[in-house]
């Protein structure tokens, strides 16, 4: 396992990022139900990964109910003893309970948040704190200032973001500059290469300030493990079991999603490779990712996606990927880079 420091913090984590996501058997009022795993199922894979080299977990006070993921994280720490041997990464901003300041990224709902998760975690500090998505009824100052205390504290220790846009990144990182205030190490988004829009804007946001990035459904829900064919509705699997996610298939049905599956063959051949690890291995290529978050319900998921990190792609293979996963980059960056090469 390779280990990389979370952007321009001194924060080593594994090239690969378990996700918590499916821990624990949420009931019909979560939007994990039916797409999870057991306590037992999720201590094995628990186990497992950080054998392999896997250091960093990352989970959210809203996977399942009442926080169930950090829960049954919370009791795999007292089972296994293995606390400090795990950088923990959890976030807050979505709603936890009943009235207005159960949600969101104000002062008073982010020291609620994270003593509640502290407490489900059964631990003293949580090693990456991230807000799960903007707040724009909130001004990021006041969301900078209580992390900032949190930090000082000594309950929290590196902070982050997830879901931001652009502007509001940079606005967040000028604040905590000129303001004194901990600043964002790691952005999580959604990244793959079916979905690539963060290259836009986001990318060279982090790279200018120095966060490291951590890409959300790297297999795109699913799709880049190959189990599809193209003109074959799928029947089973995640894209198959409910209309909810039946409805993302007709997203991802579309030529250009089917060259990259084709693409991601072909490599997956050359190196001895499955589609998957092909396809968690080009994130790894690209610039400011840190660490890939991927999820498994199963040991089975987790041994194949293991493996990506072991897996070297040519810069001639990268090229053929990148090419197959190509998408509009609209104006202005299409007339910028037509005219300096780059933007």
């Amino acid at each position: 396992m390779r280990y990389r420091r979370i952007g321009d913090s001194g924060l080593k984590v594994s090239a690969l990022c378990l996700g918590t996501m499916t821990f624990g058997e949420a009931d019909a009022n979560s939007f994990m139900h039916k797409v999870g795993c057991d306590e037992a199922t999720s201590f094995a894979i628990m186990d497992r990964a950080l054998d392999a080299g896997i250091n960093f977990f990352d989970t959210a006070n809203v996977y399942g109910n009442d926080g169930l993921s950090e829960r049954v994280l919370g009791s795999w720490f007292q089972t296994a003893g293995r606390r400090d041997d795990v950088v923990l990464a959890t976030k807050f901003r979505f709603r936890m309970g009943p009235g207005p300041n159960s949600a969101g990224a104000s002062r008073l709902h982010i020291i609620r948040a994270c003593e509640d998760s502290l407490r489900r975690l059964q631990t003293d500090r949580i090693d990456l704190y991230q807000i799960h998505m903007q707040d724009g009824d909130v001004p990021e100052e006041e969301t900078l200032r209580a992390l900032d205390d949190l930090v000082r504290a000594g309950k929290v220790l590196y902070i982050g973001c997830s879901n931001y846009s652009a502007y509001r990144l940079c606005d967040s990182a000028w604040i905590a500059k000129t303001q004194g205030l901990t600043p964002f190490v790691a952005l999580q988004a959604q990244y793959s290469m079916v979905v690539r829009d963060l290259e836009r804007e986001l990318t060279p946001a982090c790279r200018r300030h120095g966060l490291g990035i951590l890409p959300w459904s790297p297999l795109a829900g699913g799709f880049l493990t190959g189990k599809y064919r193209r003109g074959q509705p799928p029947s089973s699997g995640r894209f198959g079991d409910s209309d909810r996610f039946r409805a993302r298939w007709k997203a991802c049905d579309t030529d250009r999603n089917w060259e990259i599956i084709e693409a991601c063959r072909a490599v997956a051949a050359e190196t001895e490779a499955s589609i998957a690890q092909v396809a968690l291995a080009w994130l790894l290529r690209q610039p400011q990712v840190t660490s890939v978050i991927f999820g498994a319900r199963t040991l089975r998921q987790l041994e194949d996606n293991l493996k990506a990190s072991a897996v070297k792609l040519s810069d001639a293979q990268l090229t053929r990927l990148n090419d197959a996963s190509a998408f509009e980059l609209g104006y202005p960056y299409e007339f910028i880079k037509a005219v300096q090469g780059d933007w």
